[in-house]
C-alpha cells in the first residue's frame, strides 16, 4: 500500500465575486504549464479531484465516446460479459 501523499501546497477558499475560488500558486501553475486566460478541466478520478490542463481535442472525443456508450449501452453491456 502506498503511503498518502503530501500536499503540494495548501490553498484558502476565498469569495470572487457571488462565487468561490481559490488563488493556485506560481509553482502550481508551473507544473500545469499553465498562466492567466488559459482553462483547465476538473477531473474526478478514485484518488481526489485533479485540475488538468484544458484540451479541447480530448473533450471533444470524449462526448462523442460518451455518445457512442449512451446509444450502445445494451451492446456494450452484452460484448462485456
Amino acid at each position: 500500500m502506498n503511503a498518502p501523499e503530501k500536499p503540494k501546497s495548501k490553498v484558502e477558499v476565498t469569495q470572487i465575486g457571488n462565487a468561490l475560488g481559490v488563488v493556485l500558486p506560481e509553482d502550481v501553475l508551473a507544473a500545469l504549464k499553465v498562466a492567466e486566460g488559459d482553462q483547465l478541466s476538473i477531473v474526478e478520478t478514485p484518488d481526489g479531484i485533479e485540475l488538468r490542463p484544458y484540451d479541447a481535442t480530448f473533450e471533444e472525443q470524449m462526448a462523442i465516446a460518451r455518445e457512442v456508450m449512451r446509444r450502445y449501452y445494451n451492446t456494450l453491456k452484452k460484448l462485456a460479459e
